[in-house]
């Protein structure tokens, strides 16, 4: 289920939406294995009433471990990681909501930390440093942590590279003379290349296109 594009803001791209890693159900593989061996001792070590009577108690278990699984599974379904173009979203919880977002200006450092077990299976943790009231924010079970650390830098590189050009008072200006600004269809072309290089947004391009040409 992908992140719903109504919670996204105006002209907000997703450039990673993630589920938790499979590791998420770590406790549920761990007491599932011992629950099937001890199905296979019971129908194998006993015999009789004295069987029935056991598997009844193994049938009880294995309801509870199945409703246990159900519920962490629909837990997973709504847990949310996702960079977009202007933040970091996490977000979890089927019927009770918890969230955090964290503006991508914000970030000042993000870290990742892995066991031995985790970088066999492509899972891990990670930090994310944000100036602000909250600090430092820790997501475990993430896939391949490794890469979104990346894919947050390339983010937040390129939103700060929007913001430059958004900031500025003309995009180009010509080679001769220097000092005079370039002309409107002059910045449109630039505008589509910083598009094209995936500097600005396509909506960002027809945003910033449209007002260009109301100047004319």
């Amino acid at each position: 289920m992908a992140y719903p594009t109504r919670l996204l803001q105006d002209d907000e791209t997703v450039s990673l939406d993630l589920r938790p890693h499979w590791w998420f159900f770590g406790k549920q593989i761990g007491s599932g294995i011992p629950l099937a061996l001890l199905f296979v001792a019971v129908v194998s070590t006993f015999a009789g009433n004295t069987q029935k009577v056991f598997l009844w108690i193994w049938a009880l278990l294995a309801v509870a471990w199945t409703g246990w699984l159900v519920i962490k599974y629909f837990d997973w379904t709504f847990t949310y990681f996702v960079v977009t173009s202007e933040r970091v979203i996490f977000r979890t919880g089927v019927i009770a909501k918890r969230g955090v977002e964290i503006p991508l200006s914000r970030i000042n450092n993000i870290n990742f930390e892995q066991s031995v077990w985790e970088r066999i299976i492509g899972a891990g943790d990670i930090s994310i440093e944000s100036a602000g009231k909250d600090g430092q924010s820790t997501f475990e079970d993430v896939r391949h942590p490794d890469g979104v650390q990346q894919e947050i830098y390339k983010a937040a590189e390129a939103h700060e590279r929007r913001r430059a050009v958004w900031s500025s008072p003309t995009i180009v200006q010509t080679a001769a003379p220097a000092e005079h600004a370039a002309s409107i269809p002059e910045q449109i072309d630039a505008l589509a290349r910083l598009r094209d290089s995936g500097v600005l947004t396509d909506a960002e391009f027809q945003t910033k296109k449209q007002d260009l040409l109301d100047r004319m």
